[in-house]
């Protein structure tokens, strides 16, 4: 498992959250921030399906966007990787996973693979936090467990930042970087800037 880990590189605290208009895997319509941005915060998470790293994640993932939704809080997901590598992570795959697992919130598909540029995204699952005014407040792992762990998937570290945004406040940490499988880029596509 550790050769194919990847931490995440980190967006800086108080950026706004970058634009996008991607297509969702399930409806086939462009959706943009504007469309899955909650009243109260809004949650990003890149994300993929043959990650064993967001298997391990999957359930818990379905339970916390239950939760925070009727918060007032956006859920997004947005799957990056190159399916012509990794045919799991095609549009279809994706959509069909996540009716399975019971995701219920938008999955989005960057083909040309800028939106994650632009979220410096560089493994899945990568968790993103932004407040109200759609400022970064928190970047980085749904919890500490690991794929084959005895710890229960809690999402504590996710839910307290997204708490502390529903209530108006600073989350009580800035996250810890996220630990999963590096984003499969399309040849020529890699960042250059890490």
């Amino acid at each position: 498992m550790r050769a194919m880990t990847q931490p995440s590189s980190r967006l800086p605290l108080g950026t706004e959250a970058p634009p996008f208009a991607l297509p969702d895997v399930r409806a086939g319509r462009t959706v943009t921030l504007d469309d899955v941005a909650g009243p109260r915060g809004t949650v990003v998470v890149f994300t993929c399906n043959h990650c064993p790293y967001v298997k391990h994640l999957r359930a818990g993932i379905a339970a916390f966007a239950r939760d925070v939704i009727p918060q007032g809080v956006g859920v997004v997901g947005i799957a990056a990787n190159d399916p012509s590598r990794y045919p799991d992570d095609a549009p279809a795959e994706l959509a069909r996973v996540a009716d399975q697992i019971g995701w219920t919130f938008p999955i989005l598909f960057d083909e040309t693979q800028a939106v994650a540029h632009a979220y410096r995204a560089a493994c899945t699952p990568e968790f993103y936090v932004f407040d109200a005014a759609r400022r970064l407040v928190y970047h980085g792992r749904f919890d500490a467990t690991r794929p084959g762990g005895a710890a229960e998937v809690t999402g504590d570290e996710l839910r307290a930042a997204v708490a502390a945004v529903v209530a108006g406040a600073a989350p009580p940490h800035p996250g810890h970087a996220a630990i999963g499988c590096g984003i499969k880029w399309r040849a020529g596509n890699e960042p250059s800037d890490r």
